[in-house]
């Protein structure tokens, strides 16, 4: 009885809950199934965004430690005129 009990258990944790396609076809009144094909339209759009890559990432984090730096210089120009 416990090896049956484990066994259920191990087969609900381990199936994973497939993602639900809204069927629009099968929407009867015009204006719900356009607003259904709409949605999938901007939930597909939304997975085939790109990621951003890490050159990207790394480009954007440059530019800002060099904003950074410039404000930096810009401070120590006026502090230290004659040093």
């Amino acid at each position: 009885m416990k090896r049956f009990s484990y066994t259920m258990l191990g087969l609900f944790l381990g199936a994973a809950p497939a993602p639900a396609v809204e069927q629009c076809r099968f929407i009867q009144a015009k204006p719900e199934r356009e607003a259904c094909y709409q949605r999938q339209e901007k939930e597909l759009a939304a997975r085939r965004k790109p990621e951003p890559t890490a050159d990207t990432r790394a480009m954007e984090s440059m530019r800002q430690m060099r904003q950074e730096d410039e404000i930096v210089y810009r401070s120590l120009r006026g502090i230290c005129r004659g040093c």
